[in-house]
Formats: structure tokens, C-alpha cells, sequence
């Protein structure tokens, strides 16, 4: 999926890229809509307070040159995606610290139920308050006005990377005493579908009852807000997506899951491993930055929006070549970019 969004955040100022998958404004969902990357990284990642910060101050210094960079350039945004001055990487930024602040809860308040109570709390107060009609048309007065889509999806985007992390937690055993952990391959690799698939059919019988329009509560999801329904759709998405790639490479490759030991079962796995996708997956957050810079600089060069189809696969190609050309360097020099 970081393949993905980094091809439709410069194809989508193209003419042939297909409208229905451009982010939405207010209401609904898109292939844009999805943040898998934020939903993915979570799986696998926990956090301490002090190694929070020192993961926030890189964070927050790309958000300021991203600021920067479209308020200098007078580079074309969308107020109503994150606001004047907040973005994405502000979000990212925000979270570890958050996290971390939670880690001495016990874990199965951390992970189990502090997702659902930060969804239900947060949708509450929109339902109860007036913050959905502020967050909507509000005018931008002042600063937290001018930025209030960032501020408040905050707290969706931080239960969806809990809830990210109550899957991975249950599906990745974390430590020796864990009966999965000492299991034979074979065993760990039907402990993990069988996990998936309840996680997806939870996830998704979850979002069917917040909007169903008889005997759920209808609420639509919306990206701008980070609500209920978005965060179980974005949850659901990306839980059934690993589902998804786990069932091909059990099928496809199941001498990798049948080893008999580590060493057989590493060599199986990088041999089954595009070494593509895990030049991707290794500089993931870096190779992202380097595709939001070529996309505003090809965006300040060329004509986007009226060239025609050739001219669009053309530059096309040449910046999924280029981002291509970058993460498999990285790799075979060994190089992680830590972000």
C-alpha cells in the first residue's frame, strides 16, 4: 500500500487518474482515504516516552519544511483535508508521544479497550456538541480555528493506531512465555489467519452496525473528522488487506511456514520476498518524503492537470521509476533512514 498512495498522491493531479479514488472531501471513502501506512506501522511498533521524542522532532521538523514549502511556493491545498497549517506529518508527529503516554496501562486496557473508548468518546462529543459543526464550517479566525480538521482527527488517527497495535499485539507473539512463540511454524502460521480473520469480520460487523441506516446509528464515514465509522473502515481495510496477503503467500509459498528451523525458514522468506516491496518497507516513511517532493516539483514544472493521457504515463512511469530506483539503493547499501 506505500506503493500505492506514493503513485496516487501525484497521479491524482492527472486528468486520467479515475475521480472516484481522489480523497473525498467530507463524507465518504476513497483508495485515498485509507492510511494504511499509519494502520500498518502500528502492528509492529510500541513506544517509550524518551524514544518518542526523539521520533517527534524529525516528524515535526518535515511538517514545518512541508509548511514552508506550500505557503512559499503558493502551491495549490485543500484547507479542508488537515487545515491552514496542519499536516499529515503533524499528526504522525503527535503520535508516538501519545502512545507512549499510555504504555503503563495494562495491556489489555491499552490495546483492547482504550481504541474503542477514544472512537466512542470522540464521536460522542460530535454527536453531543457542537464540535461537528465547528469542524465543519467554522469560519478560520483564529489559529485553533484555521487548523481544526488536524487538531480534532488527531484522536481518530490515534485510535486507529491502537487499534492497529491490539492486532498486532495478537497476531505477533511478544514474548517467550507465549505458547505461539514456541510453536512449530505451521502452528504460528494458522494461529495468525485464524486471528485475522476474526479481527476482520469484528472490524467489519462493528463499522455495518455505526452505518447501517435501520438498526445502526448511521453515521457516515468521514475522513475530515476521523470518525467512528471511518476509524473501524480504515481499521477493517488494512486488517483484512493483511489477511489477504498472508492467505497468498501461505498458498503460494508454503515452505516458508513448513521450515524446520529459523535459518531455513529466514532464507525460505527472502527468497519468497520481492526485493522490491522490501526496499519499500524498509525506507517506507523516507521513500514517502522523497515522493511528496517530486510531486510538488513536478507540480510547479509541468501542466499536470491538461496533459494528455502519453504525456501523463510518461512522467508517470519516470517518478515511479525514480522512487523505485531510490528505495533499491538503499538496500543494496544497507542504508535505513529512520524517521
Amino acid at each position: 500500500m506505500i506503493i500505492i498512495t506514493c503513485l496516487a498522491i501525484l497521479a491524482v493531479d492527472f486528468k486520467i487518474f479515475p475521480r472516484r479514488f481522489a480523497k473525498v472531501e467530507t463524507w465518504g471513502t476513497s483508495l485515498m482515504d485509507v492510511g494504511s501506512r499509519l494502520a500498518g506501522k502500528s502492528l509492529i511498533v510500541t513506544h517509550q516516552l524518551r524514544a518518542s521524542l526523539r521520533t517527534m522532532l524529525p516528524l515535526l521538523l518535515l511538517g514545518l519544511i512541508r509548511l514552508y514549502s506550500v505557503k512559499g511556493l503558493d502551491y495549490a491545498e485543500h484547507v479542508t483535508e488537515y487545515g491552514v497549517h496542519w499536516n499529515f506529518f503533524f499528526t504522525l508527529a503527535f503520535l508516538p508521544p501519545f502512545v507512549a503516554l499510555c504504555q503503563p496501562l495494562p495491556t489489555t486496557i491499552r490495546c483492547y479497550a482504550l481504541p474503542y473508548l477514544i472512537n466512542l468518546g470522540y464521536q460522542t462529543l460530535l454527536d453531543s456538541t457542537r464540535l461537528k459543526a465547528y469542524i465543519l464550517a467554522a469560519p478560520r479566525d483564529n489559529l485553533l480555528s484555521q487548523n481544526r480538521e488536524g487538531v480534532f482527527s488527531f484522536w481518530g488517527y490515534l485510535a486507529i493506531y491502537l487499534a492497529g497495535q491490539a492486532v498486532g499485539l495478537d497476531i505477533l507473539p511478544r514474548t517467550p512465555e507465549n505458547a505461539e512463540a514456541t510453536a512449530s511454524s505451521y502452528d504460528r502460521r494458522k494461529h495468525v489467519i485464524k486471528r485475522l480473520m476474526l479481527w476482520s469480520i469484528g472490524w467489519y460487523l462493528i463499522f455495518c452496525l455505526s452505518t447501517a441506516t435501520k438498526l445502526g446509528q448511521r453515521i457516515q464515514p468521514s475522513r475530515r473528522l476521523a470518525n467512528t465509522s471511518y476509524v473501524e473502515w480504515v481499521v477493517w481495510f488494512n486488517t483484512i488487506q493483511i489477511l489477504l496477503y498472508c492467505l497468498v503467500e501461505t498458498i503460494l509459498f508454503p515452505e516458508v511456514y513448513l521450515a524446520t528451523d529459523n535459518a531455513t525458514e529466514t532464507r525460505l522468506t527472502a527468497r519468497a520476498t520481492s526485493k522490491v516491496l522490501k526496499a519499500f518497507n524498509r525506507n517506507g516513511l523516507a521513500i514517502f518524503l522523497l515522493a511528496n517532493l517530486l510531486t510538488g516539483l513536478i507540480n510547479m514544472t509541468l501542466d499536470t492537470l491538461h496533459m494528455d493521457r502519453f504525456g501523463a504515463m510518461t512522467v508517470l512511469i519516470g517518478y515511479a521509476s525514480t522512487l523505485t530506483i531510490a528505495a533499491v539503493a538503499l538496500e543494496h547499501y544497507n542504508i535505513s533512514i529512520k524517521l
